[in-house]
């Protein structure tokens, strides 16, 4: 969001009154842009962001024209071609649910503070479907990554705004994770365990977890200390992931994942609010 919010400032300080904005509200197979990816169109034609990684962006700009002149929301749908795809690097198409708005430039902070929350889950197993069906009751925008395609199926995983069969080198790196971003993994195998933390821990994401027994945290913090990564870097892994609620069953893990998130956001430790002494409600600063 750094370059649309860049670009909006500057069209806002030259005197522009107004911006379309397209957002990438759905996707469906491999499609080019996670969820929440904006696409920023000036009074003047000119484009800030990407929806598609160029497939579809000269048609949403045309679409914009007509919202800029009317202020009426557009909702589309486009279906990205395998031969589009190719263009911008992808193995095959997909398709991507658009909305394109006009925003008043004068309230341009009201507009950066309505970024949503994303979770961000390596691992489509049976506690990927609960976390983000609670994510979803809280507005946050979930992606489920996972390179086994026998796993990460609609049918096992139908909660996830995005569901991805790709390596999470390949993920990080399309997702993009930022501060209001929050990633956990859950996929108990090595290859895949190692590289989502490595590129986790090293990006700007507020919250990395990682299911596991004690002893499993250990030796994994010691591989990632040999893989280059500082004390502080390992210190910010949340292993095992989640608050002390005696969880057993998979929703139960999700809710007691999510709570501890939720902390980390606020500042909070999770403990009994009957132990607390501060506010009960804590007011976030837009992130």
């Amino acid at each position: 969001m750094t370059e649309v919010q860049a670009e909006l400032e500057r069209w806002r300080d030259r005197g522009d009154e107004h911006a379309a904005v397209a957002t990438v509200v759905a996707t469906r197979f491999s499609a080019p842009r996670p969820v929440g990816s904006k696409l920023a169109i000036s009074e003047r034609g000119e484009l800030a962001g990407s929806v598609s990684g160029g497939c579809v962006e000269g048609e949403v700009a045309t679409v914009s024209r007509e919202v800029l002149a009317s202020g009426e929301t557009h909702a589309l749908t486009y279906g990205i071609t395998d031969e589009q795809a190719g263009t911008v690097g992808l193995p095959c198409g997909g398709e991507i649910d658009v909305t394109i708005e006009r925003i008043l430039l004068s309230e341009l902070e009201d507009f950066a503070e309505d970024a949503p929350h994303r979770l961000l889950v390596f691992g489509a197993v049976d506690i990927a479907e609960s976390l983000c069906r609670a994510a979803n009751e809280l507005g946050w925008q979930t992606v489920v990554a996972d390179p086994r395609a026998k796993f990460a199926t609609r049918d096992r995983i139908a909660s996830a705004d995005e569901l991805l069969v790709e390596w999470p080198e390949e993920v990080l790196a399309q997702v993009e994770p930022d501060e209001r971003t929050a990633i956990v993994v859950l996929t108990h195998e090595e290859r895949f365990d190692l590289p989502a933390l490595l590129g986790g821990l090293r990006s700007g994401a507020f919250y990395v977890g990682a299911i596991g027994s004690r002893r499993t945290q250990e030796s994994r913090r010691e591989r990632l200390l040999g893989e280059g990564l500082s004390e502080a870097e390992c210190d910010r892994l949340s292993g095992p992931t989640g608050l002390d609620l005696g969880a057993e069953t998979p929703a139960e893990t999700a809710v007691s994942i999510l709570a501890e998130i939720l902390a980390v956001r606020a500042g909070r430790s999770g403990g009994r609010l009957r132990d607390a002494s501060g506010r009960i409600h804590v007011e976030l600063q837009p992130r």
